[in-house]
């Protein structure tokens, strides 16, 4: 591909346009860096003033003006002969290079512009987006403005440059017809009045779109030489390295290529870990916990640390675990061509509850991150009205509240290293569903304030009861698994509940498909389990007696097989019912016995009996 065809697709409309049309709206990815081949030959990224100059240097344009609302006119390049010629033919009267202008004296200088013989020169209205406050409803001097703007855009003619002018015209390119045209710069069309640009054929609105690949790929060349390692590196290594920093700025500006290097050159990053400097721009963080030589040794225990804490669950444990490796490993979507801007990893789990899905997360957390507070949990029953997806991703430009972006982006942002848990996720409306299949896709989502948040580095683990009740003929609620039933039934009914509602009920098999075969099914607890759950919790409860009041508490034998009896007799509830059972007929009497005994003096207590009445209440006797 040629330097020229690498030149932005709005630089070559404007200039095949300038016979034909008076003014132009350039508006979008304004604030990018462009290709421009400059003299001294090659393409290199320059702002947008400085590509638009070069494009109209080469066919005779002697200057730019460019103002803005803030300080006024200048003209550009900012070089003696140049400032003088402007002065001189549009009588600026400059001071310190700038003359502040308004509304009218600025109609008036487009005017005497578009009507210029003497020298091709073009105006450019940055900042055009703040001209007014609001487009549909101006003040008369705003009115006026705009209309005076409409008005010179109909009339304007192209001009053909007179006198001894005309052969620096001819020199710089050629001498025929064109406009001296007006270019205002925006953030989006209709920041403008829509009738200036309403059928009127004098107006052009050109489009700034995010650079393409072979854009990218070329602009990585002007920045490898901020990468460390880089001196003499083989061809073949300078091509690898333009085509991934390439891949790995898909869909970002030519800038995020600018900032991502200076960082890379800040923390001397290595030409061949590209990747990383991207990473460190898209999430705003310059350590990557991923990439902790310790976290390696850590994995490597992970399925002991992790069934310490979720017992009874060995499917569970051995997916996440895999989920882990993968993610250390830097595999994730590694089945894909350009599946690195993917989250680290995705679970999907479900079954009864209290059986363990939240403290997975929370242990996954603890053990990555060292800290299980670290993960960002979403109950996604709050989340069941469509109109409630303007909390969870922000709301729409222009609507209440935009400007404060949504809880989930906000969140991702400021913690972009995390475990983010979406508890119940059935429970939230479909239409928010959707916007986790650009999730799981890309690897992030954009707010209404148009910040992005990057999933790239995260693990999104999504928890569900599908499969354990379903409605009867009736349209009654009744449980399809029972506890008892085996393990290869509870999982099979449950996948089905699972692929039916993202199938059918849904209507988006999509969603369903992006999660792949990461849906892990937890069985019901079972008896040794409940028994190993309620020794894990009872050491807490002695563990936060030391912890509080230095106590070592002790429990006679018949009072713990009495209370094992008491809290694992029903396990419909799972492991949240051992716990509720604990409270009730232990941690509660054990606080009013503790309250009211004398511990001074004392290191220990032994709980020697419990005693449950007619109404059901427990009471225990120290000793």
């Amino acid at each position: 591909m040629s330097d020229d065809d690498l030149s932005p697709r709005w630089i070559r409309d404007l200039e095949r346009l300038l016979p034909i049309r008076s003014q132009f709206i350039i508006a979008g990815n304004i604030r990018d860096h462009f290709l421009t081949r400059l003299e001294r030959g090659g393409q290199t990224p320059v702002p947008l003033a400085r590509c638009l100059w070069t494009s109209l240097q080469r066919q005779g344009y002697r200057f730019l003006l460019i103002y803005d609302p803030v300080e006024g006119v200048r003209p550009y390049p900012n070089e003696p002969e140049t400032v003088a010629l402007a002065e001189q033919l549009l009588h600026l009267k400059l001071q310190d290079g700038v003359m502040p202008l308004s509304l009218e004296s600025l109609a008036d200088l487009m005017k005497r512009l578009t009507r210029l013989r003497e020298a091709r020169a073009a105006l450019l209205v940055d900042f055009a987006s703040r001209l007014v406050r609001h487009p549909d409803h101006m003040d008369a001097p705003e009115h006026r403005f705009f209309l005076a703007a409409e008005r010179l855009a109909v009339h304007a003619t192209p001009i053909v440059v007179k006198g001894a002018a005309s052969e620096k015209a001819a020199a710089g390119g050629d001498n025929k017809p064109r406009y001296n045209p007006v270019l205002w710069l925006l953030n989006r069309p209709q920041d403008l009045p829509s009738w200036l640009a309403l059928d009127n054929v004098k107006v052009e609105i050109l489009n700034v779109a995010l650079p393409d690949f072979e854009t990218r790929q070329a602009a990585a060349q002007s920045y490898i030489s901020l990468f460390a390692e880089q001196e003499g590196a083989e061809p073949a290594a300078r091509e690898k390295f333009a085509r991934d920093f390439a891949a790995a700025t898909e869909g970002l500006p030519l800038a995020a290529l600018s900032d991502s290097a200076q960082l890379a050159n800040r923390q001397g990053i290595s030409f061949q870990n590209v990747e990383d400097a991207v990473q460190c721009y898209k999430v705003g963080a310059l350590e990557n916990p991923w990439k902790k030589p310790y976290l390696r040794e850590r994995i490597g225990g992970a399925a002991g640390f992790i069934e310490g804490r979720v017992k009874g669950q060995e499917q569970a444990v051995t997916k996440a675990v895999d989920i882990l490796m993968r993610s250390v490993m830097g595999l994730t979507g590694a089945q894909a061509k350009s599946g690195g801007n993917r989250p680290r990893g995705v679970l999907f789990l479900a079954g009864p509850t209290g059986t363990g899905k939240t403290e997975l997360a929370k242990t996954l957390t603890q053990l990555v991150f060292g800290d299980e507070r670290a993960y960002i949990r979403f109950d996604m029953s709050e989340f069941s009205e469509e109109h409630a997806g303007a909390r969870l991703l922000g709301a729409p430009p222009g609507y209440v509240g935009f400007e404060a972006g949504g809880e989930l982006t906000n969140a991702v942002r400021e913690k972009p290293f995390s475990v983010v848990l979406f508890d119940e996720m059935e429970k939230a409306h479909p239409r928010i569903l959707d916007k986790f299949l650009q999730i799981l896709e890309d690897g992030r989502l954009t707010d209404g304030r148009g910040d992005t948040a990057y999933f790239s580095e995260t693990i999104l683990v999504f928890t569900s009861n599908l499969g354990i009740f379903t409605e009867d003929k009736g349209g009654n609620r009744v449980q399809n698994v029972q506890p008892g039933d085996p393990y290869e039934k509870v999982e099979r009914e449950v996948k089905n509940a699972i692929t039916d509602y993202f199938k059918y009920r849904l209507s988006r098999p999509e969603i369903l498909n992006r999660i792949g075969d990461n849906i892990v099914v937890f069985n019901f607890i079972t008896p040794p389990v409940a028994k190993r759950i309620f020794a894990g919790m009872l050491n807490n409860v002695m563990a936060r007696v030391w912890e509080e009041h230095k106590l070592e508490l002790e429990l006679a034998p018949e009072v713990y097989s009495q209370l094992a009896e008491w809290c694992v007799r029903d396990l419909g509830n799972g492991g949240r019912g051992i716990g509720n059972q604990l409270e009730s007929r232990f941690i509660n009497p054990l606080s009013r016995a503790l309250f009211a005994f004398d511990l001074e003096g004392r290191n220990s207590v032994r709980v020697a009996a419990l005693q449950e009445s007619e109404e059901k209440i427990v009471s225990v006797r120290l000793e």
